[in-house]
């Protein structure tokens, strides 16, 4: 997730009363990842949670929806404002979704007279907050109005979940029927608004934006195979000692200050991936095998017994042995 939607919820909380500082206790966030050019989605997705109970609002996703701006969709804005239509900026939004958020994707169905967009959330281990589906349909309504220059008002409205606030908060953002507990959420938008013409189209210009973000696209899936082969590294290296990042620098043919710069980039230190495979290596020993639980905690580099437990309640709430019972049944 980029750092600028993290922002767009973060401003919209602050409006409400919920200072950042505040809002990154209430989620458990550390305060250093403000700076981080992105975040984890069950970072932001705990972001979400934290604003949701902090400010009480059950119109909060459609006010975040509704706040977002050109710095909330990274570089993709700019290449979506010099396209020739609405139709052919969504269609950039599909290609360069990545920039913006690993978190969900668009799909169009296109119809006779209009056009179904369709959103398919993609959470990580923690179940999104409704709001969140709630405030990416209203930031297409707002993102929409911005590059048309003129007020883009869907035909009708949908989700797969159900009311969260008065009918009113959901009229005064799409000015359209809304219908909740549906197959699917998205917009449905007239064809002739995909397809009329943008004002500030520029094809020169298109095409520069459309190579830059290209560019960044190439660059964060570079890092994610690195991070890949790391997470890999992590889980070959566990057993022989506790991983050093400098070890895994090596490993990989760069410095230890690109492999720190590269992680923090995505919103990751290399500690948290250590303990990402610690956790995931924990839960498969645990659940799939009969071993000595001090087995494992010596295992994956625990210096006592009594803190592989205190982990391992940490990642499940449940103490080693009594998961084990319940995972095998």
């Amino acid at each position: 997730m980029s750092i600028g939607w993290v922002n767009t919820v973060i401003d919209t909380a602050q409006r409400l009363g919920v200072e950042p500082d505040s809002l990154l206790r209430m989620a458990e966030l550390p305060a250093e990842s403000l700076s981080w050019p992105r975040w984890p989605i069950d970072f932001i997705t705990r972001l979400w949670h934290a604003a949701e109970r902090g400010t009480g609002d059950p119109g909060f996703g459609l006010k975040v929806g509704a706040g977002v701006r050109p710095a909330s969709m990274d570089v993709v804005a700019f290449a979506m404002q010099s396209a020739a239509t609405l139709r052919e900026a969504i269609a950039l939004v599909q290609k360069y979704q990545r920039l913006i958020s690993d978190g969900g994707r668009f799909q169009l169905l296109p119809g006779g007279r209009s056009t179904w967009l369709v959103y398919h959330p993609r959470q990580g281990r923690l179940a999104f907050s409704p709001h969140q589906i709630e405030a990416v349909l209203a930031a297409v309504v707002r993102f929409s109005d911005w590059i048309t220059g003129c007020g883009v008002r869907p035909l009708r409205v949908q989700f797969s979940q159900g009311r969260l606030g008065p009918l009113t908060g959901y009229r005064a953002v799409f000015a359209c029927p809304v219908e909740f507990e549906q197959a699917f959420s998205g917009l449905l938008l007239a064809n002739d608004v995909l397809d009329r013409p943008l004002p500030q189209a520029d094809p020169r210009l298109a095409v520069l934006h459309e190579r830059f973000s290209a560019g960044r696209l190439a660059a964060l899936e570079r890092d994610g195979a690195e991070l890949q082969n790391l997470g890999r590294w992590l889980s070959e290296r566990m057993g022989q000692g506790v991983p050093r990042r400098a070890e895994a620098a090596r490993a990989l043919g760069i410095s230890e200050r690109t492999l720190a710069r590269r992680l923090a980039a995505r919103g990751q230190t290399f500690q948290g991936l250590v303990d990402e495979t610690r956790r995931a290596l924990a839960l498969q020993a645990v659940a799939q095998s009969r071993r000595p639980l001090a087995d494992i905690a010596q295992f994956l580099g625990f210096a006592e017994v009594s803190t592989f437990y205190r982990a391992f309640r940490r990642w499940t709430g449940l103490p080693p042995a009594r998961w084990r019972r319940q995972a095998q049944g």
